[in-house]
């Protein structure tokens, strides 16, 4: 396995996931925006209750569940679970967003006969789109940088992120791609591949990142 095995793993896993966490956090926004429905607001106060309740709380829950769907030592877990709403902050962040966008807009659309899903779909997302650019780039270097997730959830050197395979670069015990405590010119290289990808996203989609959070009040509606 060399090091472009790392890469390709480190890029299929960010690209899943930052789409299912964009798609469905919007969703959830949309929901909690636009849709008025009874125990809205106590739902929308619980999920951010689950922000104040630490990741290592989960992780052994997690692991329990991985493992009893056969999900161990496959990318599984690194990316389903954000197709399941993409986190409590993304939604609050989307959904601060959404509310600023004039509900004119759903009662023309309901006039001509739109659903809630044409609205969210035609309407709503392309106009929330600065707020989903920034939540695709916290996303993505969440996911590109994550080394606890794969550490736990992966075994073996097949689906390893080049996150986690960099540490392999400090042991010389491992073997394999391993390139010893000497070679720090191979590991500064390989620390230069990681990096880069993370600085040209950023760069190239800076004003969409300026302007998504800048356009996202604190209106508490």
């Amino acid at each position: 396995t060399g090091i472009h095995m790392f890469f390709l793993n480190s890029v299929m896993v960010t690209v899943l996931a930052t789409i299912g966490t964009v798609l469905t956090c919007a969703m959830v926004a949309f929901g909690f925006a636009r849709i008025q429905f009874p125990g809205r607001q106590f739902l929308f106060v619980l999920m951010l209750s689950t922000m104040m309740l630490p990741g290592i709380v989960t992780l052994v829950p997690q692991f329990v569940l991985f493992k009893t769907l056969g999900w161990l030592d496959t990318p599984l877990p690194l990316i389903v679970p954000f197709w399941f709403g993409g986190g409590a902050f993304f939604i609050f962040l989307v959904r601060q967003f959404m509310l600023q966008l004039p509900k004119e807009l759903d009662e023309a659309a309901f006039a001509d006969g739109a659903s809630y899903f044409r609205i969210y779909w035609n309407i709503i997302l392309p106009l929330a789109g600065p707020a989903l650019a920034t939540v695709a780039i916290f996303s993505t270097v969440a996911r590109w940088n994550d080394f606890m997730g794969p550490l736990i959830f992966l075994n073996g050197e097949r689906w390893r992120p080049l996150a986690l395979a960099l540490r392999m670069f400090f042991s010389s015990e491992q073997g394999g791609t391993n390139v010893g405590n000497n070679r720090w010119n191979l590991l500064m290289a390989a620390s230069v591949v990681m990096l880069v990808p993370i600085l040209i996203l950023f760069f190239s989609a800076q004003k969409y990142f300026v302007r998504g959070v800048a356009l996202t009040g604190l209106t508490g509606r």
